[in-house]
């Protein structure tokens, strides 16, 4: 996807680190102990007292059962994260033997493991059944927000440990009078968010200016990776894969990792070539990785500093003030837990209203007003997916917090308000991006056979497929309209209507995409016009930021969203809920921003041989058929920018009637997400291009291409 950059990039929880005003510093730290100095300070005094007060908690019976045990678990966990971050700056990591490592990690994620969750806090079930329906909800909330703050500790961070511990104090005192009101303890949720909302956001901003708050950065260029010691810096969950990821990669030849690093890096850097902007304006790169390839990240990271580019690492969705989950981390593993994420994915249904709302608008602002200079340099995410996890397939809990409708209209007003301020600030139309996916162990026992074909994949020949693609794109700018229909038990039959071309020999509807920004390579896209687009389209199972979709439905008028169905749950409404939380992002409706025609047939047929189809990521998934996302269009927040594909032809489809209306109102035109929906080729009847004159031609017939020129892509699919 080409464009700008939304609000997910940026309004994460807090950024990289500091090691806190506690602890010992190296002269190599004292840049980023000086942006951190203020936040230090304030708490220096604070931090050793609430941290005694802690223990005290621990240990007295002056709160009432249940709320007494409840308090004593979340004021030891704190402790814990406390001395921690006080002990971690000064920790000899090559002293401390592995399996200990192992054996404080599991301690502090086993209580949300599947198989311990029933008796957790942070299970909203358990909360609310020890606790009782309102108090368990709201403290629930604090729980999971508290347990957001392990990575913290490694990194450090005393004051967000001594901010939420002063929080819980406030609540203990309160329950030491007697039973107080929810109103009450939802109200101090609400000021807690209130008051250091500010604080949140302005660290956010300053993690993608600032490479001097470079933690992860040292990790991955100081490490020693045959000591997977190392791991166990990040404070995140390490798992089996993590660990065999890493050691796999460390056993791969170096020039295998610069290959893979130079794919990665070239990407990016193409990425504003092709599409006409300066790089040598940009300073930042923000690296999104999984935990486990560092290897690659090193030998990308001197790539990106020989472009003139330094990394950066966000942090985003860790706390529900972000909206826990949405955005995903910057860096992390696979999930310990994904029915937990899930389950507090709108925790910000406990305290949010509009004047919150307006308060993190004014704090995101004030913000980037203050960094506007750095906010300049930045360039855009270079990301790397893994896939290999068995798909998740939520289930319902009715004790955890849903947004209410009202609510639901907040989260979008605040993501279309604070995109127009990131864009301000960052302008779309200056930034690119890149992203490839690699296997990690947990896809099976021929892991390392699906790691090859994979860098097969993401290295296929892009002159060979921007050729045949090409041939397809001419048959389809013949055309007003292309008919998508389905085969089997899909039942798709859609007409998806085409921007008009003013001058054919110089315009095309289609960009001819290869591995720049998206890798790997293979597919033709259009922003669709969006009236005359209607019709139905079904895929019979499909994976969505790993969340499984049954008997996907989705009825389009005039290039809208007018009716959603899935089979996932039992009852319609439950259905309902799920596909306008998760698909439609609270949205009543969204445009169709993207269709697509997929042509990497060997990703397909890697797919098919390994019978890994439903583990593929969406990055590789929409180049294995025809695609059709819906929210923004392709070119979102840089429309305006010119883009040409290879033969000179100017690609003009890039807006529709929705995001035509930032001339007017911004905040009508753009919907801040873009989720792909891929039907396979095994479900897929006929592409068929219907020309003004009534005659059609086929890119697709019965599962295959029948383009002349294309005949290579059909090898695959036999």
């Amino acid at each position: 996807m080409r464009g700008g950059v939304h609000a997910a990039d940026t309004d994460g929880a807090f950024g990289d680190t500091g090691k806190g005003a506690v602890l010992e510093r190296k002269e190599k730290d004292m840049v980023e102990e000086k942006i951190w100095q203020p936040y230090c300070e304030e708490v220096e005094e604070r931090f050793p007292l609430v941290m005694g007060r802690m223990e005290q908690i621990c240990h007295e019976d002056t709160v009432a059962q249940p709320y007494r045990a409840f308090f004593c678990r979340a004021a030891g966990l704190l402790l814990e994260l406390g001395r921690l971050a006080e002990q971690v700056g000064k920790r000899d990591w090559k002293a401390v033997p592995l399996e200990e490592l192992e054996r404080e990690n599991l301690s502090f994620y086993e209580e949300i493991l599947p198989g311990q969750y029933g008796n957790s806090y942070g299970n909203p079930s358990f909360a609310v059944r020890e606790l009782g329906g309102g108090f368990g909800k709201l403290l629930g909330v604090l729980y999971a927000d508290i347990r957001s703050l392990i990575p913290y500790a490694y990194e450090g961070r005393v004051y967000d440990i001594t901010i939420f511990s002063e929080l819980l104090v406030e609540m203990y005192n309160r329950f030491e009078e007697g039973t107080p009101k929810e109103a009450e303890i939802q109200q101090m949720l609400y000021w807690f968010f209130h008051d250091y909302g500010e604080v949140f956001t302005e660290i956010s901003v300053l993690s993608q200016t600032s490479p001097e708050m470079d933690f992860h950065t040292r990790i991955i260029m100081e490490s020693d990776f045959e000591d997977l010691r190392y791991l166990y810096r990040y404070g995140a969950y390490i798992s089996e894969n993590e660990k065999k990821t890493a050691a796999f990669l460390n056993r791969l030849p170096e020039a295998q990792i610069q290959a893979m690093a130079d794919t990665y890096t070239e990407g990016y850097r193409i990425g504003f070539k092709v599409t006409g902007k300066d790089l040598s304006k940009k300073k930042f790169v923000a690296l999104c990785y999984p935990v486990g390839f560092e290897r690659m990240m090193r030998a990308a990271i001197r790539n990106f500093r020989a472009m003139g580019l330094e990394p950066v690492v966000m942090r985003s969705g860790e706390l529900s003030f972000q909206g826990r989950g949405n955005g995903g981390r910057s860096v992390g593993g696979i999930s310990p837990n994904r029915q937990y994420e899930y389950d507090h994915k709108a925790d910000q249904a406990a305290y949010l209203d509009k004047g919150l709302v307006e308060r993190r608008l004014e704090s995101l602002k004030a913000a980037y007003e203050e960094r506007k200079e750095a906010a300049a340099w930045y360039g855009g995410r270079a990301v790397v997916e893994t896939f290999g996890v068995e798909g998740f397939a939520p289930k319902a809990n009715p004790d955890a917090y849903q947004l209410s409708e009202k609510q639901q209209k907040l989260n979008v007003y605040y993501a279309n308000m604070a995109s127009e301020i990131t864009n301000t600030y960052i302008k779309g139309e200056g930034c690119s991006c890149t992203i490839i996916a690699y296997p990690i162990p947990a896809i099976g026992e021929r892991f390392e056979e699906i790691f090859a074909k994979t860098v097969e994949v993401n290295t296929l020949d892009y002159k060979l497929y921007q050729t045949m693609q090409q041939k397809i794109i001419d048959v389809l700018d013949e055309g007003v309209s292309v008919h998508v229909t389905g085969k089997g038990k899909n039942t798709t039959d859609l007409t998806v209507a085409l921007r008009p071309l003013s001058d054919p020999k110089k315009e095309t509807a289609f960009e001819n995409c290869v591995a720049d920004v998206n890798i790997p390579v293979g597919e033709v896209f259009t922003s669709p016009a969006l009236h005359g687009t209607n019709g139905r389209l079904h895929v019979t199972q499909v994976f969505l930021s790993g969340i499984k979709y049954l008997d996907l439905e989705l009825i389009f008028q005039d290039g809208m969203v007018a009716q959603y169905s899935c089979k996932n749950f039992e009852t319609e409404e439950e259905n309902k809920a799920f596909l306008k939380e998760c698909l439609l992002k609270h949205h009543d409706t969204l445009p169709m921003g993207e269709f697509a025609i997929g042509t990497n047939t060997t990703a397909y047929r890697m797919g098919i041989d390994y019978q890994i189809q439903d583990k593929l990521p969406i990055l590789i998934a929409e180049k294995t058929g025809p695609h059709f996302a819906i929210g923004d269009t392709c070119y979102s927040w840089a429309e305006d920018t010119p883009v040409f594909n290879p033969d000179g032809k100017e690609i003009v489809a890039r807006e529709n009637e929705v995001s035509r209306l930032r001339h007017e109102d911004i905040a009508k035109a753009y919907f801040n997400c873009h989720t792909d929906i891929t039907i396979p080729y095994d479900e897929l009847g006929c592409i068929t291009v219907q020309r003004k004159d009534g005659s059609t031609a086929d890119i697709i017939r019965d599962g295959k291409f029948v383009v002349p020129g294309t005949e290579p892509l059909n090898g695959p699919l036999e």
